[in-house]
């Protein structure tokens, strides 16, 4: 696929990945709809970044763990785009002021209707726009807490619905794979631990003394936690580069889900 002329819809796009993935898209040529919610300072001076690229790109306000309010999003689309090329499937947990603590019903809530429904929601919306395109992507991020859970030093980040979260994903990329062939391509990016997710710029990264963060780190086979432009370069890749993956999970982990056990010696076996 090639970007320029392209339209693109990125969830998040307030700060961090959906940002970044974001302004990378509009500076490739591509029409850029960023969605934002809360983080209003990260959020205004998205909005002039973006703005200063080139008019045509829309930084909107939506609340997707709202229906009704997704809807609205999508006739905003058609009436000012008619069409959709891209989507990147971004939204998770959170939200201001929630971070890592004991579970209410409240932050189950959150978790469930942000890390999941909402991707639904929105692929439900975007879908019929994307098959009236001959080539069309989608590419919904998720976490290896979908695959480790609560396992290991991850469970120090990692709490239980967004764990569960998590892997039912996977369920819908497939899902959307087979209802959006031939025409859009649906894959999934499973990121690990990244400076703005989960790690080092994150809120609940400092909640963590520095022998827990060691301990993230040291279990990574690569010895660190990941940079946000190689999550974008992932992105580029699947969206220009891998014309015949679609339902597949690349995952981006550092070799985290892999780390954890050192390889023994052979043993010599009976003579």
């Amino acid at each position: 696929m090639k970007l320029q002329g392209k339209t693109a819809l990125v969830l998040g796009g307030a700060k961090g990945i959906g940002k970044a993935v974001g302004i990378a898209l509009a500076k490739a040529g591509a029409t850029v709809i960023l969605t934002h919610y809360d983080w209003p300072d990260e959020a205004a001076r998205m909005q002039a970044e973006l703005g200063a690229i080139g008019s045509k790109h829309l930084a909107i306000k939506v609340d997707l763990r709202d229906p009704a309010a997704i809807q609205e999003l999508f006739s905003t689309i058609r009436a000012r785009y008619t069409t959709l090329h891209i989507l990147i499937n971004n939204i998770e947990r959170g939200g201001m002021p929630i971070v890592h603590g004991a579970y209410t019903p409240e932050q189950w809530e959150l978790e469930m209707a942000t890390t999941l429904r909402a991707k639904w929601w929105v692929m439900r919306s975007a879908l019929p726009l994307l098959q009236k395109n001959p080539e069309a992507a989608v590419i919904t991020l998720s976490s290896i807490a979908g695959i480790v859970g609560r396992s290991g030093p991850a469970g120090l980040i990692f709490n239980d619905g967004y764990s569960a979260a998590n892997r039912a994903i996977s369920s819908f990329t497939e899902t959307w794979a087979r209802q959006g062939a031939p025409a859009v391509r649906v894959n999934e990016l499973m990121l690990g631990f990244f400076e703005t997710r989960h790690a080092e710029q994150t809120r609940g990264w400092d909640l963590l003394n520095a022998e827990q963060q060691d301990a993230i780190r040291n279990h990574i086979l690569l010895k660190r936690t990941g940079r946000i432009e190689e999550i974008v370069a992932a992105i580029f890749f699947l969206l220009q580069d891998a014309t015949y993956m679609t339902g597949a999970v690349l995952r981006m982990d550092g070799g985290y889900v892999l780390g954890g056990e050192e390889i023994p010696p052979m043993p010599h076996g009976v003579e």
